[in-house]
């Protein structure tokens, strides 16, 4: 029997699958991140080893893993994907290797199949569509500085914005700003500043205030209703080209991350828009999680088929 292994690299974790040549998930678990973004190479390399070491575990000896996927952020720069095979081969695996980006295996698990197409607004959003004749096509994905409209990110961002435009009289007085003093424990627009521009602080701390935005909008405010429409049309943005691009116009589309599964508000006026635009699209939750679809790939490619 030989085994096949997926990875969903992410920031702080990865999540790991191992699977049998049949399909059968043997083993699940997590271990530290492998994001050339996030971590110093030590800390990928000892996240790697112990992958590794338990992979083999579970499959009775890493030599009978046959096919590893990592799925990770970043790997489009072919620096990145090389100093990660690297470290893949140091740590004694020999079998068949494939690095791509997160949002491929997010893909495959979200359909259980390499073709279609994913949303995913998270912290960061993003939109990837592969069709049948294997071309595909990516919108947003960018990074918070210069993209990522309809994220976690920048919901967060745009409470922030709403704070402080009403404090000084652009706009009128919002639930908001109680909303979002309460959540930090500050009193002030100075002290908001402070927080927000303070080194130490992460695009995820300003994606933890966009929760927020939903108990706004229960509450009626005009700000908070305003940011989850433009939210929707951001993120319908990102998939009319993927599906244009790839005559994906009457295929299915997966929603994924938090900003989609958790804000009623934002989903129902992103379907909204997608139906008047695209009517014969499907959209769909998520079959599988990203490792599971990294565990595909690889069987995919240990099969010799996509």
């Amino acid at each position: 029997m030989r085994y096949v292994a997926g990875l969903d690299g992410g920031g702080t974790k990865t999540a790991v699958a191992v699977a049998d040549e049949s399909g059968e998930v043997i083993a699940a678990f997590e271990s530290g991140g492998i994001n050339y973004n996030g971590q110093d190479e030590a800390s990928i390399e000892a996240s790697l080893r112990d992958m590794l070491g338990r992979i083999g575990e579970a499959a009775g000896g890493l030599d009978r893993c046959a096919y590893l996927c990592i799925g990770a952020a970043g790997v489009s720069n072919p620096a990145v994907s090389a100093r990660l095979t690297a470290k893949v081969r140091e740590s004694g695996y020999a079998g068949g290797l494939l690095i791509t980006g997160d949002q491929e295996t997010a893909l495959s698990g979200a359909h259980e199949s390499e073709y279609g197409m994913i949303l995913i607004a998270g912290t960061g959003s993003i939109c990837f569509g592969r069709n049948e004749r294997g071309e595909t096509h990516r919108t947003g994905g960018c990074g918070h500085l210069i993209d990522d409209e309809g994220s976690g990110y920048a919901i967060g961002r745009d409470l922030l914005s709403v704070l402080v435009r009403a404090h000084d009289g652009r706009l009128p007085e919002t639930v908001i700003t109680d909303l979002v003093y309460g959540k930090l424990g500050l009193k002030s627009v100075r002290d908001i500043i402070g927080y927000v521009y303070d080194p130490a602080r992460s695009k995820k701390d300003i994606a933890a205030l966009a929760p927020l935005l939903t108990r706004a909008c229960e509450l009626g405010d005009s700000a908070a209703l305003g940011i989850a429409q433009r939210s929707a049309a951001s993120l319908a943005e990102l998939v009319a080209p993927v599906a244009e691009k790839l005559a994906l116009q009457t295929g299915a589309l997966a929603m994924a991350g938090s900003v989609l599964l958790n804000n009623v508000y934002i989903r129902d006026a992103f379907l909204e828009r997608l139906q008047e635009r695209y009517p014969e699209i499907t959209c769909i939750t998520p079959k599988k999680d990203a490792a599971n679809g990294a565990v595909l790939m690889a069987l995919n490619r240990l099969r010799g088929a996509k």
